[in-house]
């Protein structure tokens, strides 16, 4: 009989190691976007997970050899790497039309939708009254933002829409969470579940870029410093290590840490991009995450007021 992990509840290690993991993924987005011109945004998708797929795919063989595949495993792990896919097809086709702030934003509404489809599987996930005030306050956020750029047509018009496709990513990370805890796949370990993802994103990613026509690669110094940055940091030891933490911590509990990923975001795409940041966004933005921050906070705040 298969015994089941305890997450623990957030330490200073869990808070250290996702600082470090929302600077790099606050700044992937930029790393992206600076490299657009030069290899086109599925294509970058596509390299930066055929390099990680390969490199675990090496490393798993030789370790348990492909056995390891016929445990279960196989058909979640497929269904992760489709939402894995769609995550960052969304992300690659909102950054050919919106900000990369914006995006950095809208993204990391993942925790919402992971908590909302938590609530639904799992008792020691289910969100209180509080959490559920959170989750309003964040499509109060969503829907300011979103009002703000639609006012006027021509640019404003595809900002909004990549800030949807923005967004859509954002829902499909935050699924991915919740069929990574609802599967046999939650006990695998971090790289055979990271494997999963990338190896069917790489192939997804391919079929698509040709598909669409863009398959665009120039490899200048900007393109492979980025490339360099998203395969090997981003995509390679930043989701080892936060499918690591899943593992150990509560996924909600997480969550109130990564809010500090689009800030970091935002910060790195007005320094390096200098995107603007209209009122509307702005206040939007603090809406979305004052209740990513109360949704995944919301146990600790209800410890505290009763305290």
């Amino acid at each position: 009989m298969q015994i089941k992990a305890v997450r623990r509840p957030l330490d200073a290690t869990a808070f250290g190691i996702m600082l470090v993991l929302c600077l790099c993924w606050g700044f992937q987005q930029v790393a992206i976007k600076l490299a657009a011109p030069d290899v086109t945004t599925v294509m970058q998708i596509a390299i930066r997970s055929g390099f990680t797929a390969v490199v675990l795919g090496i490393y798993l063989v030789a370790k348990d050899g492909l056995g390891q595949f016929r445990d279960g495993s196989l058909a979640p792990g497929i269904g992760i790497g489709v939402l894995f896919t769609l995550e960052f097809l969304f992300i690659a086709w909102a950054l050919n039309y919106t900000y990369a702030s914006h995006v950095s934003v809208f993204v990391y509404t993942s925790p919402i939708w992971a908590a909302l489809g938590l609530h639904l599987r799992l008792p020691e996930e289910r969100m209180s009254r509080f959490q559920w005030l959170g989750v309003l306050v964040a499509f109060i956020g969503v829907g300011i933002a979103f009002v703000g750029n639609g006012g006027v047509g021509g640019e404003a018009s595809n900002v909004l829409f990549g800030d949807f496709l923005a967004l859509l990513g954002g829902a499909s990370w935050g699924f991915t969470t919740v069929v990574i805890r609802n599967s046999r796949i939650s006990e695998a370990p971090a790289a055979k579940t990271l494997f999963y993802q990338v190896a069917v994103a790489t192939i997804l990613m391919l079929i698509i870029a040709v598909v669409t026509g863009a398959t665009h690669v120039e490899f200048t110094p900007v393109a492979i410093a980025s490339l360099g940055f998203q395969s090997v940091v981003v995509t390679l030891l930043t989701f080892l290590v936060w499918f690591w933490l899943l593992k150990r911590y509560l996924a909600t509990r997480l969550g109130i840490l990564s809010f500090m990923t689009p800030l970091f975001g935002v910060a790195s795409a007005v320094i390096v991009l200098h995107d603007p940041i209209d009122p509307s966004f702005a206040i939007g933005a603090l809406l979305v995450l004052a209740g990513i921050v109360i949704v995944n906070g919301g146990e600790l705040f209800s410890r505290k007021a009763a305290a």
